[in-house]
C-alpha cells in the first residue's frame, strides 16, 4: 500500500503516476473465423480443380478418367482425417511442424520446400486458367457480335489477369484473414448456385436423351498417352492392371490439392476448435466429392467423345453447358455464367495459395529457419505483411517466367502435392509411437494387440500415398525434374537463413510471438477496443496460467471480451514490454489460439499489482477480475488485500467480482467487492424469518429487510460505543 495516498483522489493520482506507461500489444493470430469460412477458403482450391481435373486426367488415361477422380475424392476423406488428427495435436500444425516433431528438422525443411513449390504454383495455375476462361468468353462474344477488334491474346491476357488477381488478394490478406475469408465465402456461395443448376440440368438431359456409359478402368479401357508414362514408357510395368490403376490415380491427385490449407487455417478457426475443424472437413469432403466427381462423370456421359476430346477437354464445364437440352440462347447464357463463376473461383484459389503459404512460412519462421524480420506484424492490421508480399512476388515471377504455360505449370504442380501428403501421413504414423499420449481425435480403425496400438487406418493411408508418390516420380518427368530442383533450391535457402540466424541469435534463445506495440499514458476501453462488462485476467508467470485457461473455457467472447494484463514493477531504465513479457504473452496467445477465442493484451507499470489491476478494471469497465490462487497466502487474505485496493478507488467505484482459481480444486472462490447484497446461509435466512414472525404482530407491514435494517443499526451503535 502507498501510505501517502490518504484519500481516493490521492490514491488515483499516485497510481496514475506509477502507471506512467501502458503498452497495448496485438499479434497476428488473435482473430478467428467460423468453420463455414474455413471450409470456403479450402474449397476455393479444392472446388476449383473441378474445372480442370477431369479433363487433365482424361488426357492422360482416357475415357475411364471419372472413376479415377471419384476414387481420389473418396480417398481425400482419409487424407483429411490425417490432417484433423495432426491439428488435434498441434494448433500451429501442418507439414513442417508434424514432420519436424516426427522425423527431424532436415526432412521437415525438405518437405515444406516441396509444399511451398506447390503453393507458389497454385496461384499462377489457377489465375492463368481463369484468365483463359475469361479470354475465351471475350473472344467468342466479340466474334458472335462481329467486333473482332475487341478480341484479346489469350496467353497475354491470362498472364496480366493473373498478376492483377495476385495483387488484389495480396492486399486483402494484408488487411487480414477475416476479410479474405469473407471473399472466399462469397465465391463459394456463387459456385454452389452454379453447381446446383449444372447438376440438375445434367440430370434432366440424361433422362431425356440417355447417356454414354463410363467404362470401368481395366487394361482395355485405360488408354495412356505418351506423356502419361514418363520413364515407364516402353517398359512392361504398365501392362499390369494394378500398376496401370496406380499410374491413373497418380495423374488424378491434383483433384485433391488444398488439404494443407486446412491445417494452416486451423489456427484461425473459432471455438469449439476441434468440433468446428471436423465440421469444416465434412463440408469440404461432401462438396468436393459431389462437384468434382459429377462434373467428370457428366462430361463423359453427355458430351460426344470427339467433341469432348478435341474441343472441351480443358473446359469440361463449358462443354457441359453447350451440350445440355434447351434452347441455344439459354445454353449460351449459362455458359457465360459458368465462365464467370469459373473465373471467380479460380481467382479464389489464388487467395487460398497465399493464405496457405503464409501459414507454412510462419511455421518455418517460428522455428528460427527464417529471419524474424519476415514475421513483423503490420502496424495497423497485425498481419505478417512481409511474408505475404514475398509469396505474392514469387507467384508473379512464376507467371512471368513461365509465360502462363499451363502444361508446364500443371505437370510440375503435382510434385509438391503428393510428397507433402506422403510426408505428413508417414510422420503422423511415427508420432503414434513416438508420442503415444492420448489425442483429442484419431484417424479411425485402431486396434490394440497386447497393449500395442495398431493404427490400421493411418498405416493404409500412408502406404497408398507413398505408392502414388513413387509412381509419380517415374511417370511425371517435368514434375520430378523441376519439382526436385526447386525443392532443393528452397531447402538450401532455408539452410542458409537458419545458419545465419543461429550465428545472430544467442544460444538457446526461444522464438516468441511477434507483437505490435502501442504505448500510451492512459488506458481505456476504446483504446483497447473492448466492451464494458469484460473480464480482466491478470497474469505474471507463463507457467501458471490455469486461471486463464478456465476463463477461456467458460467465456463466450461473442458476448464478453477477455482482457489479459500484466503489471511490471520497473526500475530505472527498465521497459514495460521486455523479453519476460514477450514470453508471457506468447504463452497467452498460444492458449487463446488453442481455445479459438480472442483476447486483448496490455502491460502496465505499477508498484502495487493490486492497485494497478483495480485501476485498470475501473478504466476498462470490467465486471470481474479472475486471478490465480497465491502460494503464499490464503484466498481470503488475497481477497482482503484486493478489496483494500478497491476501497481506495475514486468514485464512482465499479461493481466488481473477484474470482480466485485454484488448479487443484474444481470449485471456484467468488468475492464481491464493495457494497453488495450478502449471500446468507440457510440458517441465517431461517433466523431472519423467525425474528420477523415475532415482530410482525406488534408491527403490521414490517418487511424482512426492515428486520435486517434494525439489526444493522443496533450493531453499528454497539460498535461505536
Amino acid at each position: 500500500m502507498n501510505d501517502t495516498a490518504s484519500s481516493p483522489e490521492a490514491f488515483s493520482a499516485a497510481v496514475q503516476s506509477r502507471m506512467a506507461k501502458v503498452v497495448v500489444a496485438s499479434t497476428v493470430m488473435l482473430s478467428f473465423i467460423t468453420f463455414w469460412r474455413a471450409a470456403a477458403i479450402v474449397l476455393c482450391d479444392l472446388a476449383s480443380s473441378a474445372f480442370y481435373a477431369g479433363g487433365i486426367t482424361e488426357g492422360y488415361v482416357g475415357k475411364s478418367a471419372p472413376w479415377f477422380v471419384f476414387a481420389i475424392m473418396l480417398f481425400s476423406y482419409a487424407v483429411r482425417a490425417v490432417y484433423v488428427e495432426s491439428c488435434s495435436m498441434f494448433v500451429r500444425g501442418g507439414v513442417y511442424r508434424v514432420v519436424s516433431e516426427a522425423l527431424g528438422t532436415t526432412l521437415a525443411k525438405f518437405s515444406v520446400s516441396a509444399l511451398i513449390f506447390d503453393y507458389i504454383l497454385t496461384g499462377p495455375i489457377s489465375g492463368v486458367t481463369a484468365g483463359l476462361y475469361l479470354s475465351g468468353l471475350i473472344n467468342d462474344l466479340a466474334k458472335s457480335w462481329q467486333h473482332p477488334q475487341y478480341q484479346v491474346n489469350p496467353p497475354l491476357f491470362a498472364a496480366m489477369f493473373t498478376i492483377a488477381v495476385i495483387g488484389y488478394f495480396w492486399r486483402k490478406n494484408v488487411i487480414g484473414m477475416h476479410e479474405s475469408s469473407h471473399k472466399a465465402l462469397r465465391i463459394m456461395q456463387l459456385t454452389t448456385l452454379m453447381a446446383v443448376i449444372l447438376i440438375v440440368w445434367c440430370l434432366v438431359t440424361i433422362f431425356q436423351r440417355g447417356y454414354q456409359p463410363v467404362p470401368l478402368p481395366t487394361l482395355s479401357t485405360i488408354k495412356f498417352s505418351e506423356d502419361a508414362l514418363g520413364w515407364l514408357h516402353g517398359t512392361f510395368w504398365p501392362s499390369f492392371t494394378a500398376v496401370a490403376v496406380i499410374i491413373g490415380l497418380g495423374h488424378s491427385l491434383l483433384a485433391m490439392s488444398g488439404e494443407e490449407s486446412l491445417a494452416q487455417v486451423h489456427r484461425e478457426i473459432a471455438s469449439p476448435k476441434l468440433k468446428n475443424l471436423k465440421r469444416a472437413g465434412l463440408v469440404i469432403f461432401i462438396y468436393s466429392l459431389l462437384f468434382t466427381s459429377l462434373v467428370s462423370f457428366f462430361a463423359v456421359m453427355i458430351i460426344p467423345d470427339q467433341e469432348r476430346v478435341n474441343v472441351y477437354l480443358g473446359n469440361l464445364v463449358s462443354g457441359l453447358a453447350m451440350n445440355m437440352v434447351g434452347p441455344l440462347p439459354l445454353r449460351l447464357l449459362f455458359q457465360g455464367f459458368v465462365v464467370l463463376i469459373g473465373t471467380v473461383i479460380l481467382a479464389g484459389a489464388v487467395n487460398t495459395a497465399i493464405v496457405g503459404s503464409n501459414g507454412v512460412m510462419n511455421r518455418v519462421a517460428e522455428d528460427g529457419v527464417l529471419p524474424a524480420w519476415f514475421r513483423k506484424p503490420h502496424s495497423r492490421f497485425g498481419t505478417t505483411y512481409r511474408l505475404i508480399a514475398f509469396i505474392s512476388l514469387l507467384q508473379i515471377v512464376t507467371v512471368v517466367l513461365t509465360r502462363g504455360d499451363m502444361m508446364l505449370l500443371g505437370d510440375a504442380y503435382a510434385f509438391g502435392v503428393v510428397w507433402s501428403f506422403t510426408m505428413m501421413s508417414l510422420s503422423m504414423l511415427v508420432l503414434r509411437y513416438k508420442k503415444p499420449e492420448e489425442r483429442e481425435w484419431k484417424v479411425p480403425l485402431n486396434f490394440s494387440v497386447r497393449g500395442v496400438e495398431i493404427p490400421v487406418g493411418l498405416s493404409v493411408t500412408a502406404l497408398v500415398l507413398l505408392t502414388l508418390a513413387i509412381a509419380n516420380l517415374f511417370t511425371k518427368k517435368v514434375a520430378t525434374v523441376w519439382g526436385f530442383g526447386f525443392t532443393v533450391v528452397i531447402f538450401l535457402a532455408f539452410e542458409a537463413t537458419e545458419f545465419y540466424n543461429r550465428r545472430k541469435k544467442a544460444a538457446g534463445d526461444a522464438n516468441h510471438e511477434q507483437f505490435t506495440l502501442v504505448t500510451a499514458q492512459e488506458l481505456s476501453g476504446e483504446s483497447l477496443k473492448v466492451r464494458s462488462g469484460n473480464v480482466l485476467v491478470p497474469v505474471r508467470n507463463p507457467y501458471r496460467l490455469d486461471h486463464l485457461k478456465r476463463v477461456l473455457d467458460k467465456t463466450d467472447t461473442t458476448k464478453m471480451d477477455i482482457v489479459v494484463m500484466t503489471v511490471r514493477t520497473l526500475k530505472e531504465g527498465d521497459e514495460v514490454f521486455d523479453t519476460s513479457v514477450i514470453e508471457l504473452f506468447s504463452k497467452v496467445v498460444s492458449l487463446a489460439e488453442k481455445a479459438g477465442k480472442t483476447v486483448s493484451l496490455t502491460a502496465v507499470s505499477g508498484d502495487e499489482p493490486n492497485d494497478a489491476v483495480v485501476q485498470t478494471a475501473q478504466r476498462l469497465g470490467s465486471s470481474s477480475v479472475v486471478i490465480g490462487v497465491s502460494g503464499k497466502m490464503q484466498p481470503a487474505l488475497q481477497a482482503k488485500q484486493f478489496g483494500d485496493s478497491w476501497e481506495k478507488l475514486p468514485q464512482p467505484r465499479p461493481q466488481l467480482s473477484l474470482e480466485i482459481v485454484d488448479p487443484d480444486h474444481p470449485d471456484r472462490l467468488f468475492f464481491n467487492l464493495g457494497p453488495h447484497p450478502p449471500r446468507l446461509w440457510p440458517q441465517d435466512v431461517d433466523l431472519l424469518h423467525e425474528l420477523w414472525l415475532k415482530l410482525i404482530p406488534a408491527n403490521p407491514g414490517l418487511r424482512h429487510r426492515d428486520v435486517v435494517h434494525m439489526a444493522l443499526r443496533k450493531l453499528d451503535s454497539e460498535i461505536r460505543k
